[in-house]
């Protein structure tokens, strides 16, 4: 997720091996490994030690997931945690150095990598994933399914009050102050021009800004947050995983979605100059798996396999009833639609 710079290193120790009954043979009725742990990998794997993880996923799920990880393998992990943003600057430094520094990354801008830096590989588990979510070069793959949606705080917003479409928001006066966008939301300025055209598109959002003169924020989290304490009345868009923790940690916000819908995903690659390279394609395996992602659910976010249940039940056959438009920008895009965003936000 994209947030103000942060960058913590915590170690996660694995258990010893006798304490990891799934890994051995046993009497009959004791529990069978997962289906994502593949033995003849994690040989290999346990021989090389330990994974070094690079992700922005935020601790208090990130370092609980690897856990688990770690009571399967026996194998250490260090979770290493920062923004997209300080991610990318690190291994773009790291890779000219020729550094062997981290084994997998979690972010949801893998898609903006040079593809040297990532290694090919195809996780077993791919297959039972949304066929949007694998890049066909075979370089990173879904582990989530960022939608975004406009949220609100249902003690300061009524739900009979909700824009139907975006060409209402334009007619809210009364919300003016009282409506926050994250200043990097460039996907959801590209999916806005291509669902009502160039002219339109670009129309609609300066007559939206004229009337809410949006706050724009940092951090979308923090905006879910925000809103959910009624700081802010209306998130114009939010990333509806994030909007549904907020929920779900019993604040009063919901999500209503409108076309269109923009779709990216939070991404799992391979370093191709991994230390530890059998430990990293386990472990992308592992993140493609029906427990990693029925665990992230828990957190509100949404799964890019079928046999895993969104939390709250729901979420995603509602936000499918829209037009939904999916963003993967290159590097270069980026800049161009961060660019407008600026201009038509921020007046730069």
């Amino acid at each position: 997720m994209k947030g103000s710079p942060k960058a913590i290193s915590l170690r996660v120790l694995a258990l010893s091996l006798s304490l990891v009954p799934v890994l051995r043979a046993g009497p009959a009725g004791a529990q069978a490994p997962p289906s994502w742990l593949d033995p003849a990998l994690l040989t290999a794997a346990k021989a090389e030690g330990s994974l070094i993880v690079y992700s922005s996923t935020n601790e208090q799920e990130g370092l609980p997931l690897f856990k688990l990880f770690t009571e399967a393998t026996g194998i250490a992990v260090e979770y290493v945690r920062a923004s997209d943003a300080v991610l990318m600057s690190r291994m773009g430094i790291e890779f000219r150095a020729g550094q062997r520094s981290y084994d997998i990354v979690q972010t949801a801008t893998i898609n903006k990598m040079p593809p040297q830096m990532l290694a090919q590989y195809e996780p077993p588990e791919a297959t039972n994933i949304s066929s949007q979510a694998r890049d066909p070069g075979k370089r990173w793959w879904g582990v989530y399914a960022n939608y975004n949606s406009p949220a609100y705080n249902t003690e300061r917003v009524k739900a009979s009050e909700l824009p139907r479409g975006y060409e209402e928001f334009a007619q809210r006066k009364e919300w003016a102050g009282k409506v926050a966008i994250d200043g990097t939301d460039n996907e959801w300025l590209k999916a806005m021009i291509e669902h009502f055209g160039e002219g339109e598109g670009a129309e609609l959002v300066k007559r939206i800004v004229a009337t809410l003169r949006p706050v724009v924020t940092d951090g979308h989290l923090a905006m879910a947050r925000a809103t959910g304490a009624g700081e802010y009345w209306v998130s114009l868009n939010n990333y509806v995983n994030l909007s549904m923790n907020v929920k779900l940690g019993g604040a009063p916000i919901d999500v209503w979605p409108l076309d269109p819908v923009t779709l990216f995903f939070g991404q799992v690659g391979v370093n191709a100059r991994a230390p530890h390279p059998s430990a990293a394609r386990l472990a992308a395996n592992f993140m493609l798996s029906r427990e990693c992602q029925a665990f992230l659910a828990k957190f509100g976010r949404l799964p890019t396999r079928q046999d895993v249940q969104s939390n709250p039940p729901g979420v995603i056959a509602a936000l499918t009833q829209k037009k939904v438009i999916t963003v993967l920008m290159s590097p270069d895009e980026e800049r161009k639609w961060q660019r407008r965003f600026d201009q038509l936000f921020k007046g730069r």
